[in-house]
């Protein structure tokens, strides 16, 4: 066999075998602390809430709109994080910020909530003051927040549902 031939056979072989390197230990995200709910007009499944009343659980911060059909495909997630982990110190608030004016009725709010058999507390941010607050862009968009108040995870629309239940986890577990 050529000496060309042997050369690219070994490279190849040796490109086909995985490499034994370990990574760096990854350092906890930290995307700084978590701004307040502010601006609430109406609260529901729930009497206001603070993120300083709520230090020492974990709060996963899910910004949605019921029409939304992204914000709806998440929701079956949220809500099975919900009933896992709440006995552990989970915390979900859904911040409802609507995208159309029909969606600003707290009647539809409440028919939504209703509909998708959502039983966390929900913030109503018609004002937009909370999604500002925390320079939010997307529906829907989902903020962990560990048990000292900061931001420790953050993903937008759907998809990452494996990576966002390890999230919860891992913030859970450093609480204990």
């Amino acid at each position: 066999m050529p000496r060309i031939l042997r050369t690219l056979f070994a490279a190849a072989a040796f490109a086909a075998v995985p490499l034994a390197i370990q990574p760096a230990a990854a350092a906890p995200a930290n995307y700084g602390t978590a701004p307040e709910f502010t601006g609430i007009g109406k609260w529901l499944n729930s009497e206001p809430l603070t993120l300083a009343g709520l230090r020492g659980k974990v709060v996963l911060v899910d910004f949605w709109t019921y029409s939304c059909i992204n914000c709806i495909n998440t929701l079956p997630h949220v809500r099975k994080w919900y009933d896992k982990y709440r006995d552990q110190g989970l915390v979900v608030v859904g911040v409802h910020t609507p995208e159309y004016a029909f969606e600003r009725s707290t009647s539809n709010v409440q028919a939504a909530l209703k509909r998708f058999d959502i039983r966390y507390p929900v913030a109503q941010d018609n004002a937009y003051a909370t999604w500002n607050a925390w320079r939010n862009q997307y529906w829907p968009a989902l903020y962990l927040v560990d048990t000292n108040g900061n931001v420790v995870y953050k993903h937008f629309g759907e998809g990452q549902y494996a990576e966002t239940e390890a999230a919860i986890q891992k913030a859970l577990g450093q609480r204990r």
